[in-house]
């Protein structure tokens, strides 16, 4: 779970997308990897069975990635973004100064990832540090790094 437990806003399309992603691991993928790890095994000592292990690596990426997906659309709010009333919320458009630079940001889930804009996660330390925050306020974020940076909400926006 994510470290808040809040839910992600998902938009319908990207909601979508992850549900078709997760039925092909589910439905094809996952037998697929099962056959090459069998057919590996066949092959004899799997010690030295690179083809095996490569399976298996796979088979592990394969299982992560469905238990990530089964997470995100358990508790994804999907529809369209809150409408921007002056506060950092999930789904909207934030612009911000960091450190005396200017940044815009989509925040959500980097599920929802565009190539139009970044975007941030809410668990992100920025993301976190500025949620329910609103225009014109300024803090300090502690990054994991253990550096300091300072951000101001310029802006929040449905776009």
């Amino acid at each position: 779970m994510s470290e808040t437990n809040d839910a992600s806003w998902l938009t319908q399309e990207a909601y979508d997308r992850l549900a078709d992603e997760l039925e092909y691991l589910l439905t094809i993928a996952r037998g697929d990897i099962a056959k090459r790890i069998q057919e590996a095994r066949e092959e004899g000592d799997l010690k030295e069975n690179g083809g095996y292990h490569a399976a298996k690596e796979e088979q592990g990426k394969i299982e992560s990635r469905i238990n990530r997906l089964e997470e995100i659309l358990a508790t994804a709010q999907v529809g369209e973004a809150p409408k921007a009333a002056g506060i950092v919320q999930q789904g909207l458009v934030i612009s911000v100064e960091l450190n005396g630079s200017d940044k815009k940001f989509l925040l959500g889930s980097a599920e929802i990832s565009d190539e139009d804009i970044e975007v941030y996660s809410p668990d992100s330390p920025i993301g976190s540090a500025i949620m329910g925050k609103k225009i014109g306020e300024q803090l300090d974020v502690h990054l994991p790094n253990g550096k300091t940076i300072q951000v101001k909400i310029l802006d929040v926006t449905n776009s």
